[in-house]
């Protein structure tokens, strides 16, 4: 009998030991790697904060599905999405950063340290969280939307708009964005064509009054984008669905999904406060969250702007916010 006690108890230490290895202590910890993350990558390793960052399932976030840059200072000659972020990705891994692949799929932010699960099986403990996971677009889910996406499909107009300059392009969305990007579009555009499923716009009341007052926008109501086609050069059209059941194609070269972003807060909504549709809430001008030591920066607390230079900026932020919160630790 004793023997088998011994030996239950040598599993018991071995089980223990086995989940006291999959436990990590960090003094920061980065999650997400867009411009926000690796930017605070960069920050925060060269004030010796030894920081580890994980990339998530998208390693370098919404850019690396974007094929020109031309907006982002420091590249006078425009750079590829993906060349971009491997380019902040090297110059935080210069500095120390230690870059993991993997995903965060739970948190415990109800002490310091911070517990977050990576891959359902490994705990890290971290001194200082940095939450740069980014926000999702949303898109119609059409096969031929997939497709395209890069070489004419679009989340952005504001980044890749002027890919388009003096083509016609479309935008689907009857909300405040989809104005929005129509009204920027129809600035650098011949025509702009906005797709609304419905008989009416949601957006407000002057965004809808500018709409129509734009004269190379077209409103389409009640109509619904059935398959986006192209060729080897990217987008050449789309096929509408009008109220009466019937199709229409229309010649395009930009087609702009503005359905809306989700932001990827779902793991931290328990513990930090985000507005209603997700958007981590942050103090005003700065990265921090209603948690002493908890950071957010880029897209997933950016509703307005949604630009790689700002969720850079604002990952410089969060780098330097942790460093002087861990400083005023003693």
């Amino acid at each position: 009998m004793a023997l088998f006690k011994s030996l239950d108890n040598l599993e018991d230490d071995k089980s223990q030991k086995k989940m006291d290895s999959e436990v990590e202590k960090v003094k920061c910890l980065i999650i997400g790697s867009g411009p926000a993350g690796y930017t605070a990558a960069i920050y925060a390793a060269r004030a010796n904060l030894s920081p580890v960052l994980y990339e998530g399932l998208e390693p370098g976030g919404q850019l690396t599905t974007t094929t020109e840059v031309d907006n982002y200072p420091g590249y006078p000659e425009g750079v590829t999405g993906p060349v971009m972020m491997e380019d902040l990705k090297k110059q935080a891994q210069r500095f120390g950063t230690d870059v993991r692949f993997g995903l965060a799929t739970a948190t415990d932010l109800s002490e310091r340290p911070f517990k977050v699960t990576i891959d359902d099986k490994k705990i890290i403990e971290a001194e200082t969280l940095i939450i740069a996971t980014g926000a999702t677009a949303k898109y119609l889910g059409l096969e031929s939307e997939t497709k395209y996406k890069g070489q004419g499909v679009s989340a952005c107009a504001t980044c890749d708009g002027f890919f388009y300059k003096g083509k016609d392009v479309a935008v689907v969305g009857g909300g405040d964005t989809a104005a929005e990007e129509a009204t920027y579009l129809a600035g650098i555009c011949n025509k702009v064509y906005l797709i609304i499923r419905k008989d009416y716009m949601r957006a407000s009341k002057v965004m809808v009054e500018k709409v129509i007052n734009t004269k190379n926008i077209g409103v389409l109501f009640e109509h619904t984008t059935k398959e986006i086609v192209g060729d080897m050069s990217g987008v050449t059209g789309a096929i509408l669905t009008n109220g009466k059941g019937e199709d229409v194609k229309f010649d395009i070269h930009g087609f702009f999904a503005a359905i809306g972003h989700k932001p990827n807060s779902d793991i931290f909504k328990d513990y930090l406060e985000t507005d209603e549709v997700g958007y981590i809430i942050t103090e005003p001008g700065s990265s921090k969250t209603k948690l002493d030591g908890v950071f957010a920066c880029g897209d997933v607390m950016d509703p307005h702007y949604r630009q790689a230079i700002t969720a850079a900026g604002s990952g410089c932020k969060a780098a330097i916010d942790a460093e002087r919160f861990l400083g005023s630790q003693g």
